[in-house]
């Protein structure tokens, strides 16, 4: 199928330079710059962004919950409470449903993960901190006496 591109004089020549240069015809080279354009558009990976309108709403009613849980139990139950928990999610934490649908980054709710983790303790239940990935973030592991294993 034959289509006809307008191009600026200088565009073509540029076109016409490279073509010659790889020992090819204009046509093919436009050709193949299309075919891998195509090809890298389709293999990018789009940023998975929660929609503010969902978000906004959800940081009105978990505001205090983040904001005010004095440990990660007290914060795991207060999510709970409402029917949500955060999960693990790469390096940080999704807010999920009670049925486990993912919502939302916690970072998108106003409150990053290296925040909570400063204020609250080691993260139980995140790879970062050496328990096992994918859990509910629920209460942190009894400790043991100092200078124990």
């Amino acid at each position: 199928m034959e289509r006809t591109v307008r191009l600026a004089a200088a565009t073509w020549a540029a076109l016409d330079d490279l073509a010659r240069g790889e020992e090819c015809s204009v046509d093919a080279l436009v050709a193949d710059a299309v075919h891998r354009d195509l090809y890298r558009r389709r293999r990018a990976r789009t940023a998975v962004r929660s929609d503010e309108r969902l978000v906004a709403p959800l940081r009105a009613l978990l505001a205090d919950d983040l904001s005010y849980a004095r440990s990660w139990s007290d914060l795991s139950a207060r999510l709970a409470a409402k029917g949500y928990a955060l999960v693990p999610a790469g390096g940080g934490l999704a807010l999920h449903e009670r049925g486990g649908a993912r919502l939302c980054k916690a970072s998108d709710l106003g409150v990053s993960t290296a925040r909570l983790a400063r204020r609250l303790g080691p993260l139980p239940g995140h790879p970062a901190a050496g328990t096992s990935p994918g859990r509910p973030v629920f209460a942190p592991r009894a400790r043991r006496p100092e200078g124990r294993p």
